[in-house]
């Protein structure tokens, strides 16, 4: 598509990197190349920066609209931190948190996180438990064989992990189904601790020991983390930082130029603008990576296209802390799909952080819909306000109305890694190979983390930084 006639070129001579899409995969990419040196702007329809990410104040509570905090699995993310001037503004979560509950037989129970606690827990059977000692003897999967996250358990855990642990882990961070996930795009250290020691409860202590040298720590055992002025912190500070962010900007269209440059036709305001650049960043979903990459790679953004996100609603329920009975001494609970309940999963935010409700209150955020549930998702207000409502009463021992319930909508919530999606994403890889300068780099692609999005955009930065430094005779992709 052509900018046409009444387009104005705003392009700036000496602009390096077009980042498409003020998340944290775009804001990340950009401060890292603006600390390279590089002549960076992004672009986003949004009123803010952060995409999903939101720190929301009301009535002296504190909710998040998307991520509630991260995973410190990486020492990019504390570098990231400390580049941005926030470092003092992190704050752990709280000792409490560390008890984390799933739900059985209408009960939250305490998730077993030591040998003792888990041959004393409820939350397996007897005999579920002595399958797991069998786990080193079954043997591994041939090498290139994908399999879902499903058939992985069940053939190496049996039917009770199944559901009352990797289920409803699956739907906390996907809100998806393991019966289509792909165990090596959507958990690849899990498969890889398969193939290479033949057994998960070998891999993880051997594997341990090679995460210390890379000074890594596994996701189950690594610590979260927010802000005091939540996680908006993070993508707020990484937004002063990357350079000029142009927001209110809907990208229409990706061209190349015959000189390899790039040109980008967006409106703003309704005006219809261009921006040139060396080369562009796609951080945005799936869904508008294809859009705007076709028909520079064809068979990228059919790959693209093909990606699946189920729609989730986030609900943050303020109670007064007396009208609750459950101590609310933990991270929240997991609702497993046997159980039957209305909502994947809830955070007790106000135990995780301070700050988060009033005094003589707490905040709860729920979590609804996702693969498993689409239909409530999509429900009105009030219908979703009283499912949540009933879960409450069912499961904490709530004795009266929340004091206040505050809605955020996601249509499109989270990129599914279901089966083929390696497949798909070389195909993605194919395409910045012919398209040197073109890069992908959102939450479909490396994890879906805020840490995973955070090593994504550092590798991104780093490859397209040494890119555009290269001489123009030996640049690839």
């Amino acid at each position: 598509m052509n900018a046409g006639p009444n387009a104005m070129d705003t392009s700036p001579a000496a602009l390096d990197v077009l980042v498409i899409g003020a998340g944290v995969s775009g804001l990340a990419t950009a401060f890292g190349l603006a600390r390279r040196g590089f002549q960076v702007e992004v672009l986003d329809p949004g009123p803010k920066p952060g995409g999903v990410i939101g720190s929301v104040k009301r009535d002296g509570a504190m909710y998040e609209t998307g991520p509630n905090s991260a995973l410190d699995t990486t020492p990019l993310i504390g570098e990231l931190i400390e580049a941005a001037g926030i470092a003092a503004e992190r704050v752990p979560a709280s000792a409490v948190s560390n008890t984390r509950f799933v739900v059985k037989n209408g009960k939250p129970v305490p998730l077993p996180m030591s040998p003792g606690a888990f041959l004393a827990t409820p939350l397996f059977s007897g005999l579920a438990k002595a399958r797991l000692a069998l786990e080193p003897l079954v043997s591994r999967q041939p090498a290139g064989v994908e399999e879902t996250i499903a058939h992985f358990v069940r053939r190496r855990l049996g039917r009770e992990f199944l559901d009352y642990a990797i289920e409803p882990f699956v739907a906390g961070i996907y809100a998806g189904d393991p019966e289509r996930l792909s165990v090596p795009a959507a958990f690849p250290k899990l498969h890889a601790l398969e193939q290479r020691y033949g057994s998960l409860i070998l891999g993880a202590i051997l594997g341990a020991r090679e995460r210390r040298k890379r000074a890594e720590t596994a996701k189950n055992t690594a610590k979260s983390f927010s802000f005091r002025g939540g996680m908006q912190t993070l993508t707020d500070a990484l937004a002063r930082g990357a350079g000029r962010v142009t927001l209110g900007a809907k990208a229409i269209s990706l061209t190349r130029l015959p000189d390899g440059s790039y040109s980008v036709v967006y409106d703003k305001d309704g005006e219809t603008l261009v921006r040139q650049a060396r080369a562009v960043v796609l951080a945005v979903p799936a869904g508008e990576a294809a859009r705007l990459a076709y028909p520079l790679a064809p068979d990228a953004t059919r790959a693209l296209q093909e990606i699946e996100y189920p729609c989730v609603t986030v609900v943050a329920s303020v109670y007064r802390r007396e009208d609750v009975d459950h101590a609310l001494g933990g991270f929240g609970f997991l609702a497993p799909r046997v159980e039957g309940r209305a909502v994947l999963g809830t955070l007790f935010s106000s135990s995780m952080f301070d700050g988060r409700a009033a005094e003589g209150q707490v905040l709860l955020t729920n979590f609804v819909g996702g693969r498993r549930n689409p239909e409530l998702a999509s429900a009105d207000d009030e219908t979703i306000v009283t499912k949540v409502a009933a879960e409450h009463r069912a499961l904490l021992g709530a004795r009266a109305p929340a004091l206040w319930n505050a809605l955020t909508r996601w249509p499109r919530a989270i990129p599914q890694y279901e089966l083929g999606h390696l497949g798909r994403m070389a195909k993605v890889a194919q395409a910045e190979k012919a398209l040197p300068g073109l890069r992908f780099c959102a939450n479909y692609r490396g994890g879906v983390s805020v840490g995973d999005c955070i090593a994504s955009a550092h590798a991104t930065a780093e490859s397209l930084g040494a890119w555009l430094r290269a001489p123009v005779t030996a640049r690839v992709s």
